[in-house]
């Protein structure tokens, strides 16, 4: 196992990276840029360094400077969390060149795999459909209208790099693509250096499903079922669940066997999920696979028991995969909200600023077990910075049954005590009670019908009683 790690992102993934750490006995070093230089996560680290200003390109973007913080404190190895450089290949060989060990996937599986628009061509070649599209990048708005017309509206530009929503967007119809393309590049690149995008055909009133995999260096890949994510926002995830109301065990079985074996082929290390679209006939279209940790991890741990972090660690370090498939057994069902310091009655404008009051009972932070899970970085006086994603806390929940989630979800998120910025926390309870989200029959659409009601239904009682 490693002596020390260093952790290439924030706030509460670069939190509960050190969890995972310490747990295993390993010193974590935790970067920030100068916008995060009060974050309370920094406490609880072995170490800390400044990484440069506020904007991502300058400091969590910064290859130069990350490696140079990795080597002054005598790491072994770097964690990139998710988002930032946690799929870049490029910084996962530098790091190899610097002998430092990347904690996740080889720079050929990240490319093959980490590239979306790679990772479709990769799947088709072992006969894994996708989402009708494009075959590779689509370079040119010239080139996008090109196979959008063969493909079909509406269609879905989306991001080769990165995640989060961030790079996509839905077009209509050829007169949306030309400032779609330009506004949907410009955000990639911004957010993961890489401006590339490649198109697919949106699939309307689909569902979203992935599957979370592990594998090792000799040859052992295993899943640990499917979670469900359709409850979106702009293509940002919501509320997620584990396992998905939507996925028979058949289908389970069935395609997570002939997941695993593609990437035992390929030879794949570390933790990923797979994902994939489900059409409304019930039919599973590869979109992309994450080769990276996801921030919904969570609720596959509540409903597996397998810390998904820890493992990540030991198989980075060359340790065999001792669970075998078989050990894999889905118990209860498991649901996580994310709560972010965004307005519902100003269109989700994102709202920064000061937290005068988070109240959260502290068994419920980081507790791997038991049925409430909190992971959040916040803490009262803390100050939520403009520059980067608005999520403050997961609020994570396991019952035996979905219904018994569905409810102890709600109760809990009426606990958790929020004050000085606008939150989600009064959306989250509305889409838990909706007759959409209780059926277990709910797609992307259904979904964000009860989020546009509930935003038009705010604002007009907020102008109501001014």
């Amino acid at each position: 196992m490693f002596k020390r790690v260093l952790i290439a992102n924030r706030g509460e993934i670069a939190l509960r990276v050190i969890h995972a750490c310490r747990a295993l006995g390993v010193e974590s070093v935790a970067v920030y840029s100068e916008a995060d230089a009060s974050s309370p996560h920094l406490a609880l680290a072995d170490y800390t360094v400044c990484v440069g200003p506020g904007p991502s390109a300058r400091s969590y973007l910064n290859q130069e400077a990350l490696l140079q913080a990795a080597e002054q404190f005598d790491c072994q190895a770097i964690h990139p969390g998710y988002g930032f450089l946690s799929e870049n290949a490029l910084f996962a060989t530098r790091c190899a060149q610097q002998k430092l060990t990347f904690i996740g996937p080889s720079p050929t599986a990240l490319r093959m795999m980490g590239d979306k628009a790679q990772a479709r061509a990769t799947m088709a070649r072992f006969g894994v459909g996708g989402v009708p599209g494009s075959a590779g990048l689509v370079d040119s708005v010239e080139e996008a209208i090109e196979v959008a017309r063969e493909v079909g509206y509406p269609v879905l530009l989306k991001a080769t790099a990165g995640g989060g929503g961030k790079g996509m967007r839905v077009c209509h119809d050829e007169g949306d693509l030309p400032r779609a393309f330009e506004q949907a590049s410009a955000e990639a690149s911004g957010a993961f250096g890489n401006g590339g995008l490649y198109l697919e055909r949106f699939v309307e009133g689909g569902r979203h499903i992935e599957l979370q995999v592990l594998g090792d260096r000799y040859g052992n890949v295993i899943h640990l079922g499917e979670r469900e994510c359709s409850t979106q926002r702009s293509n940002q995830k919501v509320i997620e669940e584990a396992p998905s109301p939507g996925v028979t065990l058949e289908q389970r079985e069935a395609v997570g066997a002939r997941v695993c074996d593609v990437l035992r082929q390929i030879g794949y290390v570390g933790a990923g999920t797979v994902e994939f679209l489900r059409a409304p006939t019930g039919e599973l279209f590869f979109m992309e696979m994450n080769t990276r940790l996801q921030v919904e991890h969570p609720v596959t741990e509540l409903v597996t028991g397998v810390d998904l972090v820890a493992w990540q660690l030991k198989l980075a370090s060359g340790q065999r995969l001792t669970l075998a498939q078989e050990d894999i057994k889905l118990s209860g069902h498991s649901i996580e909200c994310r709560i972010n310091a965004e307005d519902p009655t100003q269109g989700f404008k994102p709202s920064p600023g000061l937290i005068t009051r988070f109240e959260a009972p502290e068994a419920w932070r980081y507790a791997l077990k038991g049925p409430v899970r909190l992971d959040t970085h916040v803490r009262a006086g803390y100050k939520v910075p403009t520059l980067y994603d608005s999520m403050l806390a997961k609020l994570i929940v396991h019952a035996p049954t979905r219904e018994e989630a569905i409810e102890l979800l709600r109760a809990s998120l009426k606990r958790l005590e929020v004050e000085g910025v606008p939150t989600t926390c009064a959306l989250h309870d509305v889409l838990l009670d909706s007759a959409s989200f209780r059926s277990g029959a709910y797609n992307t659409l259904s979904m964000s019908e009860v989020m546009s009601d509930f935003a038009e239904a705010s604002h007009a009682g907020g102008e109501q009683n001014g």
